[in-house]
C-alpha cells in the first residue's frame, strides 16, 4: 500500500470521510436549527398573538395552532422512528393534525413549542452520535437513514413554517 507522510491512502481517505461527515452533520444541525434559506421555527412562532392561534383565514386549511401541532407530531414521529424499530407511528392523516383549530388552553401552545425544540435537539444529538453511520439504512423500515430523516424533518418543517408565516400575514400578525 502506498504511504504518504501522513499515512496510507486508506487512512487518508478515512480521515477525509470523517471530516466530510462531520461537515455534513454540522450543516444539517444548522439547517434544522437556523433554517439556512428559510426562517427558523423559533422566529416563525415568536410573539404569536393568542387570539389569532385558532383562526383559519379565508382560503386556508389550517390555523397557526394546527400547523404548530402538526410540526410537533410529525417531528416527534420521525425522531422516535429514527431511535429504533419499536415505535408505532400515529395513524395518517387523522392523528397528525389536531381536530380543533384552537389550542385547548394557553399551556398547550407553550408545551408544543418546547417539545419541538427539545425533539429537534435530541434528533441533532442522534446525528452526532451516529457519525459516519448517518448514511447507513436502518435495519427496519424501507431503506431510511438518519441522513434522509434529517432532510425530511428540515423539508417538512420549512414547508409548514412558510404556512405559519403566510397565515400570520393574512391575519396581520407578521412584519
Amino acid at each position: 500500500m502506498p504511504r504518504s507522510a501522513h499515512g496510507t491512502v486508506l487512512e487518508i481517505a478515512s480521515t477525509m470521510e470523517q471530516h466530510s461527515t462531520s461537515f455534513i452533520i454540522r450543516e444539517l444541525e444548522f439547517l434544522l436549527d437556523e433554517g439556512n434559506a428559510h426562517v427558523p421555527f423559533d422566529k416563525a412562532v415568536k410573539g404569536l398573538p393568542a387570539p389569532l392561534l385558532g383562526r383559519v383565514p379565508d382560503g386556508s386549511a389550517y390555523s397557526i395552532w394546527q400547523l404548530i401541532e402538526h410540526i410537533r407530531i410529525t417531528q416527534w414521529d420521525i425522531l422516535e422512528f429514527s431511535k429504533g424499530p419499536g415505535h408505532k407511528s400515529p395513524q395518517w392523516p387523522d392523528e397528525y393534525w389536531p381536530k380543533h383549530p384552537a389550542p385547548p388552553n394557553e399551556h398547550a401552545l407553550k408545551k408544543s413549542i418546547q417539545q419541538i425544540a427539545s425533539d429537534r435537539k435530541t434528533f441533532i444529538a442522534l446525528l452526532h452520535q451516529a457519525g459516519e453511520d448517518i448514511y447507513k439504512p436502518f435495519p427496519y423500515g424501507d431503506g431510511q437513514s438518519l441522513f434522509r430523516e434529517a432532510l425530511v424533518i428540515a423539508d417538512h418543517n420549512s414547508y409548514h413554517m412558510a404556512e405559519i408565516i403566510l397565515t400570520r400575514r393574512l391575519l396581520g400578525a407578521w412584519t
